[in-house]
């Protein structure tokens, strides 16, 4: 039986067309390759790729669905998600084995004269595919015409360059990743807007009964990354909000100082649940051990229904013109 992971049989990488997903999937397979490995990337065709139906009506997981159909099916041996993308519940079948570096997760705004936030007039035209973003902005009181997105990066640049919209708000990684970070006119501040659970992180699965791949693919974890998006997460499901939901959540790796003195590290959540309308935005934050990521990120959104996030998710529209979903989820 011939070895995989060689010349004659390199792992192969499902990923879409688009060109942020072979940008992200190109990162593993280069990874995978200075790690001695042989890989290849294999373009996966979805139905979202093929339809021009808004993402709400042909459903927010078809994409990574697709990738995971083909995973199953052994046709490729790895999946490269955009996490946020993923659904919380867990699918037995897989496992994610590396959760690299996480990019900048902050969201990023790109206006036209290159203005930031504050300086675009009341009724300016913004455009964005998230709910959690419109939200958050309507909640600043700036007076903006928020829009709902769709296409890929280049489209929704050339949606400002063009003069259909004053500005644009779009994952800041989405831009790092394809280059195109000179088309930021501003990055915006956690306190300004949350970003996504797992916003800016990738997940790299494989299946489950493959051992010797796991344990291949985890050399590429990054274990503050890896804890920072459990948490994101686990705040997501306890608060059973799915990736369409106004939700936003940051952990992040800090040092502080135990009972003798000695600099440890633990990790800060913050998270938000806001009515779509942007009248109330309810902000919470805890702080714990990495070790108990999970933990934390639920007992926050405890914390966030106990202050009344639950009346703002139930206000929330359950088909929405905005969708979470990242650039990878639209036309390549």
């Amino acid at each position: 039986m011939t070895r995989r992971g060689t010349p004659e049989e390199p792992w192969r990488i499902g990923t879409r067309g688009s060109v942020l997903a072979l940008t992200q999937a190109g990162t593993i397979r280069d990874a995978l390759i200075a790690d001695g490995q042989h890989a290849e990337l294999v373009i996966v065709k979805t139905a979202g790729d093929q339809s021009s139906d808004p993402v709400e009506k042909i459903g927010v997981g078809v994409f990574t669905a697709a990738l995971r159909e083909e995973l199953a099916a052994g046709t490729v041996d790895i999946a490269v998600h955009s996490y946020k993308d993923l659904p919380t519940a867990p699918d037995p079948r897989f496992t994610i084995a590396a959760i690299p570096v996480r990019e900048d997760s902050r969201d990023a705004l790109v206006a036209r004269d290159g203005m930031v936030l504050g300086e675009l007039p009341a009724g300016s035209r913004v455009g964005t595919s998230a709910p959690r973003r419109a939200a958050q902005l309507r909640a600043l009181g700036l007076g903006l015409e928020i829009l709902p997105l769709r296409g890929n990066i280049d489209t929704r640049l050339r949606k400002v360059a063009d003069g259909e919209l004053d500005a644009i708000v779009i994952a800041r990684a989405g831009l790092s990743r394809t280059d195109r970070l000179g088309s930021i006119t501003e990055t915006l501040e956690p306190v300004q807007m949350l970003p996504a659970p797992a916003q800016g992180a990738l997940a790299v699965e494989c299946r489950s009964e493959e051992g010797d791949l796991v344990t291949i693919l985890s050399t590429l974890d990054d274990p503050a990354t890896r804890a920072a998006v459990v948490a994101e997460r686990a705040l997501l499901a306890e608060l059973e909000a799915g990736c369409t939901a106004p939700i936003g959540a940051l952990a992040e790796v800090v040092e502080s100082l135990d009972d003798d003195g000695h600099v440890v590290e633990e990790l800060s959540l913050r998270g938000c649940a806001a009515a779509i309308d942007g009248s109330d935005v309810i902000r919470a934050s805890a702080v714990g051990a990495l070790a108990d990521a999970e933990r934390l990120g639920r007992e926050l959104a405890r914390e966030l229904l106990e202050l009344g996030a639950r009346d703002l998710l139930a206000g929330a529209p359950a088909v929405s013109d905005f969708t979470n979903s990242s650039p990878m989820e639209n036309q390549p």
